[in-house]
């Protein structure tokens, strides 16, 4: 089975000290010692930089650009990272348009299509 791995789940590899690391850490182990697919998107790598390199004043990491450019170096030795192609804008758009999606929500909508696309299963 294949599964993308939320932004939130990166964000917690890269802070040690926070409560949910531990966590976040096993339930990668457990996928990887049963052999599971898993994946980020270019979607979540935006995601993850918006969050380390914004302030911790304002809910960021507070991470500095070089700190930063070495956790993606390591995210990106250990996730396939999934493709843009050109089939997820018009899905994405049907997607939004027929569920009504608006607001924040439209990035998860992108995710999802992205999921679509490239045949990584739903798991819920």
């Amino acid at each position: 089975m294949a599964y993308l791995v939320d932004t939130n789940i990166i964000l917690r590899m890269a802070q040690p000290d926070h409560p949910m690391c531990a966590s976040a850490l096993n339930a990668l182990g457990i996928l990887r010692h049963q052999q599971e697919e898993f994946y980020l998107t270019h979607q979540n790598i935006v995601e993850f930089w918006q969050s380390a390199t914004r302030p911790v004043e304002k809910n960021g990491l507070g991470l500095a650009i070089l700190e930063a450019s070495e956790e993606l170096q390591r995210l990106e030795t250990l996730f396939l990272i999934l493709p843009d192609v050109p089939e997820i804008y018009p899905q994405w758009k049907r997607l939004v348009l027929e569920y009504g999606v608006m607001g924040v929500n439209v990035h998860d909508a992108r995710l999802v299509v992205v999921m679509l696309v490239h045949g990584v299963i739903l798991n819920c």
